[in-house]
């Protein structure tokens, strides 16, 4: 009976991480929230008459059943319009519903016809050093819609520079590039404990990549 108590016991202590998921599982919970993003900028006007036009490309995290989605302002900013493909193909025009440059956050909103998948946003400030990390989005544009990458948390509370403003963010060195801004970054339970933002892209810089914490 004193082996059946240790097991027991055993088994209570580890009930805590019960929660945690596969990465398959956690690529089919949060995969359907992140969305692809593109914004359409009016640039100016041509020699020949007209304005010229650019496109840009990001992800965003569905935060509500309405569809209110967060993303990076530089995903946004100085947009003309702005559309949200989900991860099923349909595309939507969205409404930017607020934006500020300073934290580098962006709130945009779809008006869906379909059931959208939420979202579960975590506590950033219980992540520590080491556990796992999964960033969905779109690296390099819409054509790669909805990668799902591995690593872990390197550091928390890192202080970077971006664009003259400091930044506490968390450190990943799950691969993230320039179109995973605005998308997921996640834990082993499946909540968004990031908005992958900053990619540090010196040569010879490799698996260093910068969340806003979700909190």
């Amino acid at each position: 009976s004193g082996d059946s108590g240790s097991g027991e016991s055993h088994a209570v202590a580890t009930a805590s991480s019960s929660n945690k998921m596969s990465t398959i599982d956690v690529a089919k919970k949060v995969g359907p929230a992140v969305v692809g993003i593109t914004s359409t900028i009016q640039g100016q006007m041509s020699l020949f008459g007209g304005y010229a036009t650019s496109q840009s490309e990001g992800s965003g995290i569905i935060l509500s059943a309405d569809g209110y989605i967060v993303t990076n302002n530089h995903v946004i900013g100085g947009a003309s319009a702005v559309t949200v493909t989900l991860n099923t193909g349909t595309e939507y025009s969205a409404q930017i519903i607020g934006a500020d440059s300073e934290t580098d956050l962006a709130v945009i909103k779809i008006e869906p016809t379909e059931t959208l998948t939420v979202a579960t946003l975590g506590d950033s400030s219980a992540v520590e050093v080491g556990e796992t990390a999964i960033a969905i989005g779109n690296p390099m544009g819409l054509e790669f819609l909805g990668s799902v990458t591995e690593g872990i948390v390197s550091a928390v509370n890192r202080s970077i520079e971006v664009d003259g403003r400091t930044m506490n963010v968390i450190q990943t060195d799950a691969a993230i590039n320039s179109g995973n801004s605005g998308g997921a970054l996640v834990n082993s339970s499946g909540e968004v404990i990031g908005i992958n933002s900053v990619k540090v892209s010196y040569e010879g810089v490799e698996g260093m990549g910068f969340a806003i914490p979700i909190s």
